[in-house]
């Protein structure tokens, strides 16, 4: 089968992956899918007596270098299984090879991928879509546990939560700049979660989805962010049919640059099929020259960051508007409360007002 699709399933300490993972293969068995599933290769080193705590810097660089040798191993072994299947199949993978990088020194990394050959911008570009799912630390502390992982040394107190919280920060950074980074929330309930992860690759998978409005505000920032993933955006409309909006976007992270060509296709009134592919720099170049004439380049810088196991972007414009900050959440039910962060002050509610969708800012006056 071609284009078969590899998504990375990640996330900190007690994330819910085990389980999100047995209801995807559920979920989409029953819509006709193989799905392979390439298992966590960190917990078969530790279950099998390696130790991240080993005081022995030799046996701890060996181990951290034949994780990655066999993560990429299984991974090659699981695409040629899944390319003589005959059914629609996609892979997933608990934890992809930039998750060991949170783990270790940078400089480590940098040793052991290039004696495997590669590097975390080749890394990242193994997977078609990366699914971080929150950490229960950060949010739902009332669900962690150590209970389900005997390897966790993230313990369920205040010390092992704040680890637990940097741990899935590190993990989050370690995927920056991947084109289909989507980040998956805490939830009151634990469905709404789940059934975020099976919306994200349907997705993928080019499987129409209802239209959804994610809840977005106009806001002041009022304090300093946290922690947060800084990027500059330049975003550039194509022309096309009536009922599809085409997409070029190019996003910069201080010199890391990644392009995406997206498509939405509206099927009904209430349903849509979104798709997207990463484009290099020549054929990005190439397609400007498609340019929808009657709206202008937005430029733009976001910020994003995790705030009580929800996750935002703050994009202030900078073009074809100024003085425009936008504050949009990703995967909040709409019953569910916003835990709007205090360096943040909430101008109004501008949820499914089209003045305010990207696509109507850019139109020329």
């Amino acid at each position: 089968m071609n284009n078969i699709k590899r998504i990375v399933l990640t996330g900190g300490p007690c994330a819910g992956k085990t389980t999100a993972l047995v209801r995807i293969v559920d979920y989409f068995s029953n819509l006709g899918f193989k799905v392979f599933t390439v298992p966590e290769v960190p917990t078969m080193y530790s279950q099998g007596g390696w130790s991240y705590l080993t005081p022995n810097p030799k046996l701890y660089y060996e181990g951290e270098l034949a994780i990655l040798e066999t993560q990429l191993a299984l991974e090659d072994s699981f695409m040629r299984l899944a390319e003589t299947c005959t059914k629609p199949t996609f892979i997933v993978c608990d934890r992809g090879t930039m998750d060991i990088s949170a783990y270790i020194a940078p400089e480590m990394w940098q040793d052991i991928t290039s004696r495997c050959g590669t590097n975390s911008n080749d890394l990242r570009q193994r997977y078609d879509a990366v699914l971080h799912l929150v950490s229960a630390a950060d949010g739902a502390e009332q669900y962690y546990t150590v209970a389900t992982n005997s390897t966790r040394y993230e313990q369920a107190n205040e010390e092992g939560l704040r680890l637990a919280r940097d741990l899935d920060k590190k993990v989050n950074r370690a995927w920056k700049g991947h084109p289909h980074l989507r980040v998956i929330n805490n939830h009151d309930d634990f469905d709404t979660k789940l059934n975020r992860v099976l919306k994200e690759i349907s997705n993928v998978l080019g499987i129409p989805q209802p239209i959804e409005d994610e809840r977005t505000y106009l806001v002041e920032l009022t304090g300093e962010l946290p922690e947060c993933i800084e990027s500059e955006i330049t975003q550039t409309y194509l022309v096309a049919d009536p009922d599809c909006e085409i997409r070029l976007r190019r996003r910069d992270w201080g010199g890391e640059v990644v392009n995406v060509h997206n498509t939405k296709k509206r099927l009904s009134a209430t349903e849509v099929l979104e798709t997207e592919r990463q484009v290099s720099n020549a054929l990005y170049e190439s397609l400007l020259q498609q340019a929808d004439p009657y709206r202008a380049t937005i430029r733009k810088t976001r910020r994003s960051f995790i705030w009580k196991g929800q996750y935002f972007e703050i994009d202030t414009f900078h073009q074809p508007v100024d003085n425009l900050v936008i504050l949009q959440t990703k995967g909040i039910a709409e019953q569910e409360h916003v835990n709007f962060p205090p360096f943040i002050r909430v101008v109004s509610d501008i949820t499914a007002n089209p003045q305010y969708y990207n696509y109507n800012i850019a139109l020329r006056k």
